[in-house]
């Protein structure tokens, strides 16, 4: 089986063997036993954030499908292979508050602590508690809370290269005896919503509009709608310092990243101490912006190339149908080269790259 069949970007080549363990069991035997030997091996979740070589891989594929979620004390666990969008739908549906927003993200749920999605003002890592995790290292099932997983935007030390397999993660969610969300901390879904940012709606409401918003910009997977055939968003929204951020243009969006310090409270009459002085702090930039004004529009493509920008949404490179993974990778590298001529910024991929280079 060619793994573009498992993959949402539909390229990639075949893998010496696909290894499908159903329990988590055999999850844990099936890993060890690959590991004890010395063949290349790589683990696939729900393939919606990787590009994967016309050539294949030259090793085994352990593409993890356990499935299972049940409740805790505090909220839920959910096995590795559930899909995401699935525990979202289970969160909402019985109340627990917390994910909502994270509605429609495609892929596994062990997926999501490597990359600690995020989206519409929520992130993983606001109510992962901890997860179980197959440590190749050392062969051990190991319960790492969050603190030991170096959550950052889009990263993890999973993603950095902590080698194993997640097995299940435990969620922290809050049981909303009212039905109603978190509050709204995304100024487009809040205006969505019709409500201001800080305010609740019902979790199900918020959920459609989110899948509504998603659906709006190719980001639900659909095989009738050509640009939801992508790996979601390409590019991470780089990170510059304050310094750097100043020379782009003054209407390039940015969003500094050094938390506001607390007010403070004087005694009366007191002498107002002079504020100490703070270091360069970093600054968030919008890969779209840099993206779309550095020359490359909507529905862009090479000439000849089976891969596009999606005509909805900048930050996708979409497969029109036939499409290869170096289709892919040379829009990819296009888009890195124009940007980095325009604005001097190098843009990172997103997804996982394997056996293909930028």
């Amino acid at each position: 089986m060619n793994l573009s069949e498992l993959t949402t970007l539909r390229v990639g080549g075949p893998a010496a063997r696909l290894l499908q363990p159903a329990t988590r069991d055999e999850l844990v035997a099936t890993a060890l036993e690959l590991w004890s030997g010395f063949d290349e091996w790589f683990v696939l979740g729900g393939g919606s954030n990787v590009v994967v070589a016309d050539e294949g891989i030259d090793g085994d594929v352990l593409r993890v499908v356990t499935r299972g979620i049940e409740r805790t004390d505090s909220g839920i666990r959910v096995q590795a292979g559930e899909p995401w969008d699935g525990v979202v739908e289970y969160a909402v549906a019985n109340g627990l508050a917390g994910i909502e927003a994270l509605s429609g993200i495609p892929g596994t749920a062990g997926a999501a602590p490597i990359q600690n999605i995020g989206a519409y003002g929520q992130e993983l890592g606001e109510t992962l508690v901890a997860i179980d995790f197959l440590d190749f290292a050392t062969g051990d099932v190991l319960r790492l809370p969050t603190a030991e997983l170096g959550l950052g935007y889009r990263t993890s030390e999973l993603k950095r290269g902590r080698l194993g397999v997640v097995l299940s993660l435990e969620l922290a969610l809050t049981a909303s005896g009212d039905g109603l969300s978190r509050p709204i901390a995304y100024e487009q879904l809040a205006k969505d919503l019709g409500v201001q940012p800080g305010e609740h709606v019902p979790l199900a409401q918020l959920r459609a509009a989110v899948i509504a918003l998603r659906a709006s910009k190719g980001m639900i997977w659909d095989a009738a709608d050509p640009d939801s055939i992508s790996a979601g968003s390409f590019f991470t929204n780089p990170i510059v310092s304050e310094n750097f951020a100043r020379g782009l243009p003054s209407d390039a969006p940015r969003w500094p990243t050094e938390p506001e310090r607390p007010p403070r409270v004087l005694p009366l009459g007191a002498p107002i101490p002079v504020a100490p002085a703070s270091g360069e702090y970093l600054v968030k930039l919008s890969a779209a912006w840099l993206i779309e004004h550095s020359g490359i529009s909507r529905g862009f493509a090479l000439p000849g190339s089976g891969a596009a920008i999606s005509s909805k949404h900048t930050l996708a490179i979409v497969n029109r149908g036939h499409a290869t993974a170096r289709d892919i990778v040379q829009l990819a590298g296009y888009v890195q080269t124009r940007v980095m001529s325009e604005f001097g910024v190098l843009l990172q991929p997103e997804p996982v790259l394997v056996g293909v280079h930028l």
